[in-house]
């Protein structure tokens, strides 16, 4: 078997879905809800949300993660609820701390949807691993946060 496994899972996504729902109602109050970031700032919320997620699958603790997500995503899942939903990666001991380094390659424009939420989706590109990512934020307590996490880990051929 396979090291890369699809960390998501469609019960999460379900889930996170519902969450998405009530993330939007949030985004009518939230200044940056009408306003696509910079590029930078797409980077930042991407390697941002990347990274936390890492950490809490290399070291177990998904506190951090918790705090970094948008209000609904948190109602929606306590710190035991994501530890269980990316046991795969934490069992496999998944680390794609490479990101860090690298730029992310869109795969779809980045935009803002009917309902508020901000869409990143792309990939990290690393010696032996490609990084797969679809992303969505919502205003939240003042930033974008994110309110869906769906990451996929796929090994790249050796060249």
């Amino acid at each position: 078997m396979s090291p890369f496994a699809r960390l998501s899972h469609s019960a999460v996504s379900r889930a996170v879905i519902l969450a998405a729902v009530a993330g939007t109602l949030l985004a009518s109050s939230a200044q940056a809800e009408d306003k696509l970031p910079t590029p930078f700032t797409q980077e930042v919320l991407i390697k941002t949300s990347l990274l936390t997620l890492n950490d809490a699958n290399v070291t177990g603790n998904y506190a951090v993660l918790h705090a970094k997500l948008a209000k609904p995503f948190r109602d929606q899942f306590n710190p035991d609820k994501l530890k269980q939903a990316f046991k795969p990666f934490a069992d496999k001991k998944i680390d794609f701390d490479f990101v860090v380094a690298k730029g992310p390659v869109a795969t779809k424009d980045a935009e803002i949807d009917e309902k508020g939420v901000l869409r990143l989706n792309g990939f990290f590109e690393g010696s032996n691993a490609r990084v797969l990512y679809d992303l969505a934020f919502v205003p939240s307590e003042g930033d974008w946060k994110p309110i869906k996490l769906d990451v996929d880990i796929k090994p790249v051929a050796a060249k």
